[in-house]
This record gives structure tokens, sequence and C-alpha cells, in this order.
């Protein structure tokens, strides 16, 4: 039986009119106070899903919306990709009407999200603790650093909990930490507070009452290091970093070849390796009986692969990744992020939309990792501009167009 491809989506993000009743999450609101990325991921999940997501930004007091709108360098990209598929309300929620308009807003809503530090919204008036009386089958998505317990009051940060929870110390060389290439924990943390709401979001379909979800970025990265901490508790030893761990594999590394490239090669069975050695007519390897068997091989790592290097240095990499296509073995380019903007894969398969961004350039943007009945999840709505749905939606909840515009505006 072959699966149908999911077929590109090259075209412009549908209208906000356009239908998302075939969606999981059509008819869901999701009201979120988040910024950065750990509370956008959550919400841009539910969004793709079908959720219609408002983003209450606030303004006033020297504030103009979520900060990542201006961030450089690292997190450039950070509002473009988590913020897709939501309207923006702008409200000053220090005033006494910017608050009043955000509890009707809730008032609307079956998911509230947020992500600032512990405190902020209890002041606001507006924490989980203040809201469930009112409003009982309101399902709260609280997005922290720590889960209640003796850390709750630090501060976290993606980097923080990597260096606190293993991961900097597996990632980087011995005695040189370092975090992952990307905010791991942020992004999961997001997917986790989401996966807490969809789960909420079913157990109110059974009792109709709401509740309150916690996911926090030091637990997700502990359930990340958790295989780490389980070989532990199998062998009694430490793991070590993983660029210093004993493989299981015998050739499971980087090269680098023809011209200074590099390319991943892994060979894991003792069948692959005989299918690699006849490929690169290494016979008198294939035919040693010292590398008989893959631990054969493991332990003779010391003078195997700086024999091999030298084999695989006399061959470019396309000529490498082509000979490991054709035999079936797992090979990888090392390619940068931006390249993969015109991989022919994501680009054929669908895993790549166009999206406008909030300044009116077109872009191609990075989909949810899943499709649904055959389909990737679209972009119906590019990230929105500060304010962009303040009047549509204020006047939904009552308020005339110049009541909305004077609450919207700075």
């Amino acid at each position: 039986m072959t699966t149908a491809r999911p077929q590109p989506d090259n075209s412009p993000p549908m209208s906000d009119t356009t239908s998302t009743a075939s969606l999981p999450y059509s008819g869901i609101r999701v009201v979120e106070f988040v910024h950065m990325v750990m509370g956008p991921s959550c919400g841009l999940m539910l969004a793709d899903l079908g959720a219609e997501v408002i983003k209450v930004e606030p303004i006033g007091h020297g504030r103009h919306g979520d900060a990542t709108r201006k961030l450089l360098g690292s997190g450039a990209g950070f509002f473009p990709l988590f913020n897709r598929n939501k309207k923006s309300v702008a409200l000053d929620l220090q005033t006494a009407e910017g608050k009043a308009a955000a509890l009707k807003l809730i008032a609307t809503a079956d998911v509230v999200c947020e992500n600032f530090k512990p405190g902020t919204m209890r002041k606001l008036g507006l924490d989980y603790d203040s809201l469930k009386e009112q409003f009982p089958r309101l399902i709260y998505v609280s997005h922290k650093g720590f889960l209640p317990g003796p850390y709750e009051h630090r501060t976290a940060l993606d980097e923080v909990v990597q260096m606190m929870g293993g991961l900097a110390y597996m990632t980087g060389r011995p005695g040189d930490p370092l975090r992952a290439g990307t905010s791991v924990n942020d992004i999961m943390g997001g997917m986790f507070g989401a996966m807490g709401a969809m789960a909420a979001l079913a157990q109110r379909e059974k009792t109709g009452k709401g509740q309150e979800v916690q996911s926090a970025l030091f637990e997700n990265n502990v359930f990340l290091i958790g295989q780490h901490m389980m070989q532990y508790a199998v062998t009694g030893k430490p793991a070590a970093p993983m660029p210093a761990r004993i493989s299981a594999w015998a050739i499971y590394d980087v090269f680098q070849v023809k011209n200074g490239e590099q390319i991943f090669l892994a060979v894991v069975s003792d069948t692959a390796w005989r299918i690699f050695c006849d490929a690169f007519g290494l016979g008198a390897l294939r035919d040693d009986p010292r590398l008989a068997s893959n631990n054969d091989r493991v332990l003779a790592r010391e003078w195997l692969i700086p024999l091999l290097r030298e084999q695989m240095a006399q061959h470019s990499s396309a000529h490498i990744a082509q000979v490991f296509e054709n035999n079936g073995l797992p090979f990888a380019p090392i390619a940068m992020p931006h390249e993969l903007l015109d991989d022919p894969h994501l680009n054929e398969s669908g895993a790549l939309a166009t999206m406008e961004l909030p300044d009116g350039r077109q872009t191609k943007t990075v989909l949810l990792p899943l499709t649904l009945d055959g389909k990737h999840l679209k972009v119906r709505l590019s990230p929105p501009k500060l304010g962009e749905h303040s009047i549509e939606i204020l006047t939904q909840l009552g308020y005339n167009a110049e009541e909305a515009k004077a609450l919207s505006t700075p």
C-alpha cells in the first residue's frame, strides 16, 4: 500500500474567512498572554490545528507589543515562526479599562496561555486562582521555568536549564558544556503545554470543568535527558558527553572528504559493513577477521577510523552520498539552517509554506512536522501586525469602533 505524498503549499496564506471546520480544534478560542518562544509555541500548535488564537500584546508604559517583534541576531526568527495563524489585540493591562477588556475576552475563551515570570499574572489579577471561580470551564496553561518546588521562584532561560539539567554537559566535549543549537526546551515546553491543553479539553468534555495546566523548562529538559539518567540506573556508570562517548557502532561519524567537504556516515550492522566495503572497493577490510562483527569494529576504531578517513578523503561528498543512497546506507550532508529553505524534500513534500512577514515581505516558513489525512497543516494567517485585529475582536465584545480604537492605541 502506498501513502499519498503531501502536496507543497506554495499558495499565499488563506484569508481569515477561510473555513477551518475540518481542523481538529476549530471552534476553540485561545487567548494568550505570551512572549518569546515557549508560550508562543503552545499557541502556534493549537492555532495550526484550527483554534482561533488571539494574542494579547502589551502597549503603554513604554511597551510596544511582544518584544520579540524587534529582536536581532538569533532572536530575529522568533516572532515570524511562532506567531502565524494568530490574531493580535493590543491592550494596556496596567489600566482598569485594559484589564476589563482582557477579562471580557477571557470570558469568551476556552483556553488561556501565559508564560510570564512567576507572580506577573497574579499582580494583574489574571492568574488561574483569580479566574477559576468566575470561569469554571476555563483551561489555563501556565508555562514557567520550573514546576512547583524549591526552584520555582528562580528565573529560567533555555540555556539555564540546559546547563543545570545535564543537556549542555551531554552536548559539549568533556569540560566544555555546550547548549544545543536551538531553543529545544522552549519549543518542547510549549508543545507539552499544548498537549496538556488538549488533554484538559478532552477531560472537560467528560466533567464540564476546566483546570490549570503547567509546563516548565527545567522539567522538560530533564525529560529530554532522561535516557541518560536511566543509562546510569541500568549500568551504574555516568553517561559520557556525546562527543566522548563510546559509540555503539564503529562507523558513526563526520568525515572530512575531498575539497574539504564534510559528510556524516553511519554503518551500523554487519550486513551494512559488507555492503559499504564492497561499494568502495575495501574487500581487504571486509574479509579482515579482526573486523568480523560490529563489536569487533568498535574495539578497532583507534586504527580503523583513521584508515577509513584516508579512503573517504579520495571522494567528493556528492559521490559518497550517491553511493550510500544507492545502497540504502545512512548518511547526511552537514547543512546550515538557511539552506533548508531550498531543500528539495521539504519543498516537494509540502513541509514549507509561503507566508508574509509583518513588514510585507514574502518568505517560506516551516510547518508542523506532521500530516493529518496526508496533508500538512496550512498557514491561514500570516504573523499579525501589532493590534491588527483589535477593532475586530473588541467590537465582538461589545465595544464600539471608537472605544475599541481608544483601548488599542498607546
